[in-house]
């Protein structure tokens, strides 16, 4: 037997008149608030756009245009700081209107139409990255450009390269240091593809589907200077994969700088004395008068990991259920400083490279010193001599083993120390002609060799440098457009507000 259907009405109360409990207060609005002076300029040019909108679509009259827009504009001129944003009202958006309302009563309500406060944020929101989002860019690609032009400078310097802090193969140091510039290319390739992504507009969302007071977008889009609206209206106000990208790309960046910051400070210790920081770079000891520590790498490797942490936070919390305001009310400050952070530490490494000293004599010490030739010198017995390379790894093995105990270095082994490893290790005769096994155990021309795309010889890294610092240049320009477009665009609004408030 089925059940009769009985109608179900849900209790609606609507606003409470309660004023909120101090533990909200301090623990969720005093949070919101503390953002407010991220989002304060980016509020401004979100109400300027909005108010121009409904006036173009004459959904209010010139006369409640100019009153709101006048309100707004004293806004505009005041500092975050000096404004009285209220953590008892909750985010920012509630004491803006709080001031309107004052200023202006029941005309304030205008501001309403068609528009929740949550759209008025996230569009903010968006003004406020795409220019961190710019700056960032350009600063990778600052980077970029300055560690390719000094790793052209050293594409001469010869050096052990390393692995696990052991010495690997002979290198350069221009070689070395210009690993570290496609990972920061690519970073700013994302990022040119994210502040695509970030200058969408999400103006005329409403709050899931949309307002039919504001049905052409597009306009307030323009007007914003967003290169398009972000179409699907729940996905323009909820979306957060954009920021986690964006985030993520940050940490990548940082990521790539903080292994050369790594690096640089093992190297600047006095065991290694490889690289030297510029002075500005440093901080001295308060107890120990001899110490002069590389602290901007510190600042570094340490501006990594905070940005990890804010990427785990953000990802910690965006995981809740769909249109859900703690999806964003915490990434309202947090994405922003974070971004703008980065930026800092990425100027402060582009600094830390572009004056930084290196040790010719000492890298070339160590690498005369040791046995980075070894994998070149296997490769050479089992082409002269016809053995497969694991047999002449063994060989070679032990010869290194044999000449290291005898206080010998890797360019004076010679023909009859290999023979003797032969027929200790592989039980075998070899012939080895003296003139070219000098050559095979040449630093410097084993370097010249790597002239394969990519390699180390000093011709193909000075290329490269040039290939990457004309790509770094070219992001770097690009970015800086963007920034002065976004000024624009903001100068143009702010010249039509007046002109509007004027009644020109």
């Amino acid at each position: 037997m089925i059940s009769p259907t009985r109608d179900y009405h849900a209790r609606i109360e609507g606003p409470s008149s309660d004023r909120p409990a101090q533990e909200l207060i301090e623990a969720g609005f005093a949070w919101e608030i503390a953002d407010a002076a991220v989002l304060h300029h980016g509020l401004n040019m979100a109400d300027f756009g909005h108010v121009i909108d409904l006036h173009h679509r004459g959904i209010i009259s010139d006369s409640v245009a100019r009153q709101v827009l006048g309100v707004l504009l004293k806004i505009y001129h005041t500092d975050a700081a000096e404004f009285p944003y209220d953590p008892q009202l909750g985010e920012a958006y509630n004491s803006r209107e709080q001031y309107v309302v004052a200023s202006l009563g029941d005309v304030a309500g205008w501001l309403h139409a068609g528009r929740p406060r949550r759209e008025a944020a996230r569009v903010a929101l968006r003004i406020s990255l795409r220019r961190l989002t710019a700056e960032l860019l350009k600063s990778a690609a600052d980077f970029a450009e300055t560690a390719s032009n000094i790793a052209a400078r050293h594409a001469e310097t010869f050096m052990a390269d390393q692995t696990y802090l052991q010495q690997a193969q002979p290198s350069t140091f221009g070689h070395y240091l210009l690993s570290f510039v496609p990972p920061a290319l690519r970073d700013a390739e994302r990022l040119r593809t994210a502040l695509s992504q970030i200058n969408e507009s999400p103006g005329g969302a409403g709050c899931v589907n949309g307002s039919r007071l504001l049905g052409d977008r597009a306009f307030v889009a323009d007007l914003l200077g967003f290169d398009r609206v972000i179409e699907h209206t729940r996905d323009a106000m909820w979306q957060t994969d954009t920021f986690i990208d964006l985030l993520g790309t940050g940490v990548s960046l940082l990521s790539n700088q903080s292994k050369l910051a790594e690096d640089l400070e093992i190297w600047s210790s006095q065991e290694f004395d490889y690289v030297d920081l510029a002075g500005p770079y440093t901080r001295s000891s308060v107890l120990m008068p001899q110490k002069r520590n590389p602290y901007a790498l510190s600042i570094i490797r340490g501006g990594s990991g905070m940005l990890i942490g804010r990427l785990a936070g953000f990802l910690a919390v965006v995981k809740s259920p769909s249109a859900r305001s703690d999806n964003l009310i915490f990434a309202y400050g947090e994405i922003p400083r974070a971004l703008e952070y980065a930026r800092k530490v990425s100027d402060l490494t582009r600094g830390v490279v572009s004056t930084l000293m290196v040790n010719e004599a000492r890298l070339w010490k160590a690498l005369e010193n040791g046995f980075s030739q070894a994998t070149d010198l296997a490769e050479h017995v089992m082409l002269e001599c016809g053995v497969d390379y694991r047999t002449a790894y063994r060989i070679v093995g032990d010869v290194v083993s044999a000449a290291s105990r005898g206080g010998r270095r890797g360019i004076d082994i010679d023909v009859e120390m290999i023979h003797l490893s032969a027929r200790r290790v592989a039980g075998v005769e070899l012939s080895l002609d003296p003139d070219r096994l000098a050559a095979i155990l040449d630093p410097k021309q084993i370097v010249a060799s790597r002239s394969s795309a990519g390699g180390a010889a000093p011709r193909v890294v000075e290329t490269m440098a040039a290939e990457y610092g004309a790509s770094a240049r070219r992001l770097s320009a690009q970015a800086s457009a963007d920034l002065a477009k976004f000024t624009q665009v903001e100068k143009d609004l702010l010249c039509r507000v007046e002109k509007l408030v004027a009644g020109c």
